[in-house]
């Protein structure tokens, strides 16, 4: 049967309403996946060209482009004369291309007469690595930097560039770098402290200045071939390195090396168990001309522990090598507290001055002890000093009397003295790490504390703190913050900082000061502190001597100064657990004070000043008298004080001893030679340690060599004693030579 019109067209439209549907859902279908395919590539291109932009490019760069840095020469150190502490020289730092090398060795077209092994072997000769450790970076085949050694010196350099062009070697390179250098290796090692690998400063100065002194790095920007060859006509771009700032400082090198030389010979000679410090510095300005701590270090191998004593018990595993390192690295003038003793008694008579508390006509009657609260304190003579004026109460350093002192002051006054000295909250100095004071909370604080804190005793302090609000007492009262570093200078020498030398505030009057420097010189003249004498000086200072507990240990101290009317330069030495039994900081540290002072202050300017009698003893420099008749000869060395010698029967002076020109004790005996010839046999010091004055003059000139007395110079006490001498016992000299021995009064205590 024939479908109807109809019927055809219905289904007709059936048909095209199925297309239609079907066009519908595919258009919606190819829509959503337009859209789908259009966010992914959204979200990828975001990802692409915002989230992972500075990775690609730097991955474009690195493709790309080769980038050499160019390190910045690290700021010079100088010391306050323009003597170099440290500073940067070129070196050289040794590296490999693996990826080069291993092209190279499979290039058929260019063979090559080097293998991996023996560019090892080679390397590993001259810059005296392991060999195997070379190997191992050859093999990173995708690398194109494995450092092999840092700031190798110039010959080594040298040797490894003859090496590699004689034999055609391939990714082996060497790019400039700097080298830290310390000229003077161990001294003032704790100030300057030292740099890491990557010449950033880690201890000292070189860390609390590193911005200043690293400068800014350069680099070097340039093109190359997917090979990572250099392209001959690519893009080249230099940013220039900007060298780091130099720093002058206020330490004086010579200065220093008395202060070390001094305290080492001192921790020697105590066998004290925690090293001492030391440190000297401008009255007026509170410029530290030296800061010292032993044990110290050598500053271009800091690694390795210096002080023998100490690689003893890291050798015999009673210490740890880090704690080791740590305990020499550390400066303890301004890290580490201590008691101080009886040096504190300085700022309690300071501040009993200025406020009224005691005057010039104050006198105290010591019995020996003193009761505070439930406690009995003992004075260092147990059977009393007995009556007293104020200067001899601190010449007798009276435990007692200052006690008195302090408790007339109260608790609130001496806490407002300790803040205002800076005792409690710190100095300040430039340096990292500087320690704060220990007392008790000045609200618990009670009557007992008071008592012990106005001598020295149950709080602690630093030496930097101490000595800086020393200062301040004896300088017509300013404090002044202490500091190492006088000015920075740029690369081209323009001034870019100084340092401002204004004081923090008056603490004492000038009157309080002047009577006060008059106590301290009386220590040293006559009391605690006859040991600190130097001859043709006025000195000032004070003892001290602070238990440590129950243990029976000691620090014992002293701090001197000079002149004692006018003071320029101040000096505070600390010793830390002396072994033995000890005399205190009068008997055992202020002698080596003594030989510290006598050698700056003639070199720092400060002027002897003689009485008459110290004239004709003081040293003179020996005429040269050869070829002069022996009548004028003597005539002109007996005018200078000198006794003289004749050997021979001649009326010409043919030699003499000493020779022109020498300095010797005034009174010395200066021998000439008239026709007989001079002896040429060497002279044997003789051991003076342990004898009198008399007994080593003798000694000394029946070997026919000179003798000078340092250090106790005015004292009626048949205690004095040699301690040590410039030259060791037994050691041959010329005849003439003039030895030093440092006196000391052993009857002194504290």
């Amino acid at each position: 049967m024939t479908p109807t019109n109809g019927e055809m067209n219905r289904k007709s439209e059936k048909v095209r309403r199925a297309n239609r549907t079907i066009q519908n859902r595919t258009l919606i279908l190819m829509a959503f996946l337009g859209v789908g395919v259009f966010i992914a590539l959204f979200f990828k291109l975001f990802s692409l060209q915002i989230l992972r932009h500075d990775e690609l490019e730097a991955k474009a760069l690195d493709q790309q482009t080769r980038s050499t840095v160019v390190t910045a020469t690290r700021g010079t150190i100088y010391d306050r004369n323009g003597n170099i502490m440290a500073i940067s020289a070129t070196a050289e730092t040794v590296f490999l291309s693996p990826l080069e090398m291993n092209r190279a060795l499979n290039d058929k077209d260019a063979p090559v007469t080097w293998t991996k092994d023996s560019v090892a072997q080679r390397l590993s000769e001259i810059l005296q690595i392991n060999k195997e450790g070379i190997l191992k970076k050859m093999e990173r085949t995708d690398s194109q930097y494995e450092v092999l050694k840092m700031r190798i010196e110039e010959e080594v350099a040298d040797q490894i560039r003859s090496y590699i062009n004689d034999e055609g070697v391939v990714g082996v390179y060497m790019a400039t770098d700097a080298k830290r250098y310390y000229p003077y290796s161990t001294l003032a090692s704790q100030v300057i402290g030292f740099v890491g690998t990557d010449n950033t400063g880690l201890y000292g100065l070189e860390a609390r200045y590193n911005s200043t002194l690293e400068g800014q790095t350069g680099l070097v920007v340039s093109t190359k071939d997917p090979a990572g060859n250099d392209m001959l006509y690519g893009y080249e771009q230099y940013y220039k390195a900007k060298n780091g700032s130099d720093i002058v400082l206020t330490l004086d090198a010579t200065v220093q090396y008395y202060v070390e030389k001094a305290i080492n010979e001192m921790v020697t000679a105590t066998e004290a168990a925690n090293g001492a410090t030391g440190i000297v510095m401008d009255v007026e300005t509170g410029a530290v001309l030296a800061m010292a701590s032993s044990p110290g270090y050598d500053l271009n191998d800091p690694s390795s522990i210096y002080d023998a004593a100490v690689a003893k018990l890291v050798t015999e595993k009673k210490l740890d090598l880090a704690d080791a390192q740590l305990r020499q690295w550390r400066n303890k003038a301004i890290n580490d507290t201590y008691e101080p003793g009886s040096t504190f008694k300085v700022l309690t008579l300071a501040a009993a001055l200025e406020e009224g508390v005691i005057d010039k006509d104050t006198t105290f009657d010591c019995s020996g002890s003193i009761h505070v609260l439930d406690a009995t304190i003992h004075c260092s003579n147990r059977g009393g000093h007995g009556h007293q004026t104020l200067e001899q109460t601190a010449g007798n350093s009276c435990n007692p009397a200052f006690i008195t002192y302090g408790l007339r002051l109260g608790t609130e006054k001496f806490y407002d003295y300790m803040k205002n000295f800076g005792i409690i909250n710190g100095s300040g100095i430039d340096l990292d790490g500087e320690a704060l004071g220990i007392f008790a909370p000045q609200e618990t604080s009670s009557e007992l504390d008071l008592a012990c804190y106005a001598f020295g005793q149950n709080f602690n302090t630093t030496p930097i703190a101490l000595i800086s609000a020393q200062a301040a007492c004896i300088n017509g009262g300013y404090l002044h913050t202490p500091y190492v570093v006088e000015r920075v200078v740029d690369s081209d020498g323009n001034v870019l900082s100084s340092h401002d030398t204004t004081p923090v505030r008056q603490v004492v009057s000038e009157e309080t000061s002047a009577l006060v420097r008059q106590c301290l010189e009386y220590v040293v003249s006559s009391g605690t502190g006859r040991n600190g004498q130097v001859k043709g000086y006025r000195i000032g200072g004070k003892t001290g001597t602070a238990d440590k507990g129950k243990t029976g240990d000691t620090i014992l101290s002293f701090m001197c100064f000079a002149p004692a009317d006018k003071p320029k330069y101040i000096m505070l030495l600390t010793l830390d657990t002396p072994a033995g039994e000890g005399r205190g900081g009068g008997g055992t540290v202020a002698p080596y004070a003594s030989q510290i002072m006598s050698e700056i202050l003639p070199y720092l300017g400060v002027e002897p000043s003689y009485s008459a009698e110290e004239l004709l003893g003081s040293d003179t420099t020996v005429n040269y008298v050869i070829g002069m008749s022996v009548s004028d000869a003597e005539a002109k060395l007996k005018a200078r004080g000198f006794s003289v010698k004749v050997v021979g029967d001649g009326d010409t002076v043919t030699d003499q001893t000493p020779e022109g020109g020498t300095v010797i004790p005034g009174k010395s005996r200066v021998i000439l030679y008239a026709g007989s010839e001079k002896p040429s046999t060497l002279c044997t010091v003789p051991n003076l340690v342990g004898m009198s004055p008399s007994e080593a003059n003798v000694a000394v000139s029946s070997a026919g060599l000179i003798l000078r007395f340092t250090g106790t110079t005015d004292s009626g006490s048949d205690s004095i004693r040699v301690i040590n001498q410039s030259e060791a016992a037994g050691s041959q000299v010329e005849a003439g030579t003039v030895i030093s021995a440092q006196l000391r009064d052993g009857g002194v205590t504290d």
